[in-house]
């Protein structure tokens, strides 16, 4: 995975574990003890397994997490430019916009102010702008009417990739 925000500045990178497609998109793995990074930051190790989703269509890259008692986080969509599969590499500009939905279920959008401080700071495109934002609201919606691939698609790959977790790599 490799995110930049706009202009190219690095932004979060980290391996991933190609697990297949379908109509949603591709799926793809990543192993607790992974290292990230945010650009040049110092990295971190990451605590637990999680798997991605980077849709066929769409403007947004999902991470799907296990319940877990340390973080309240089950779903992170980081909203983004069109991601890109190539030569074994995701990539895609990080927008600033995330939608969240937590284990009781609640969804949350963040970083709002960001996108609008870097919409000045950086000169995000009007069309770049108005995507951004059209595509948060419809996920917004989509998490909260329990539409796919954020329903059982994503629960099957998880508890998949999860049961697999013990098996030798």
């Amino acid at each position: 995975m490799r995110f930049t925000k706009w202009g190219g500045k690095l932004h979060w990178h980290f391996p991933l574990e190609p697990l297949g497609s379908d109509e949603h998109g591709w799926w793809f793995g990543t192993r607790a003890g992974a290292v990230l990074q945010r650009g040049y930051e110092e990295p971190v190790v990451q605590k637990h397994d999680f798997v991605t989703l980077v849709p066929r269509e769409g403007d947004w890259i999902a991470s799907f997490n296990p319940f877990s008692t340390e973080h309240e986080v089950a779903l992170y969509i980081d909203v983004t430019t069109r991601p890109a599969y190539t030569g074994g590499v995701v990539s895609a500009v990080d927008l600033d916009l995330d939608v969240i939905r937590l284990f009781d279920g609640s969804v949350r959008v963040l970083d709002e102010d960001e996108f609008a401080e870097h919409q000045v700071l950086y000169g995000y495109p009007e069309p770049v702008v108005a995507r951004a934002i059209a595509t948060t609201g419809d996920l917004v919606e989509r998490l909260t009417s329990g539409v796919q691939p954020f329903e059982s698609a994503a629960a099957s790959r998880l508890t998949a990739y999860l049961s697999n977790s013990a098996a030798p790599r």
